[in-house]
């Protein structure tokens, strides 16, 4: 998601968002640790870019 698209959420609607993806890179995590294997290993890297886009975004509505 580009943060644009973010900026148009409200506050909870984020905080959902970043539960949702944070449940996800624990699961990603899990499987890759457990030799189990993830499909796409870069989809790691993209869930946590992306909860930190949101968090960002998060505070910055906080902010004003």
């Amino acid at each position: 998601m580009k943060a644009r698209d973010l900026k148009e959420m409200g506050v909870v609607e984020l905080e959902q968002r970043i539960q949702e993806m944070t449940q996800e890179l624990t699961d990603l995590r899990i499987r890759n640790k457990s030799g189990a294997g993830v499909e796409k290993p870069v989809r790691i890297r993209m869930v946590r870019r992306e909860i930190a886009r949101m968090k960002t975004v998060k505070a910055q509505q906080e902010a004003k």
